[in-house]
């Protein structure tokens, strides 16, 4: 089984910076597929970012790119998402997500159903 377990959310204003952290617990001698999604109240949950752990490929929603920035320590089992330039459109309840994979899923990389490990969650709140 496979737990995860996201920190570092918070408010900030506009423009600020958070980092987020997802911490992988469980069997962790694999490669994965891993994601940041976030959902904000009344609406569908999003993909913001993926990464393929084995290559260290990244993909990005378009509304994140050149802002955000998905990230790996495999020494210490945790996945990052660098946030700049928050907005307040960004504010959300943001999911890390995980399921193991030989490859990277490419396009598929947003897609809910492509992963069987979610997180509690940790909520980002930006006031403008």
């Amino acid at each position: 089984q496979v737990q995860l377990v996201e920190s570092g959310g918070g408010s900030v204003q506009a423009g600020g910076s958070l980092r987020l952290s997802c911490a992988v617990f469980g069997y962790t001698d694999s490669s994965y597929c891993m994601g940041w999604f976030r959902q904000a109240p009344g609406k569908e949950r999003e993909g913001v970012a993926g990464i393929y752990t084995g290559s260290g490929s990244a993909d990005y929603a378009d509304s994140v790119k050149g802002r955000f920035t998905i990230s790996q320590d495999n020494a210490k089992n945790t996945l990052y998402l660098q946030m700049n330039s928050l907005k307040p459109e960004d504010t959300a309840m943001y999911y890390c997500a995980a399921d193991f994979c030989l490859r990277s899923i490419g396009d598929n990389w947003g897609k809910l159903d492509e992963y069987n490990f979610w997180g509690q969650g940790t909520q980002v709140t930006v006031s403008s």
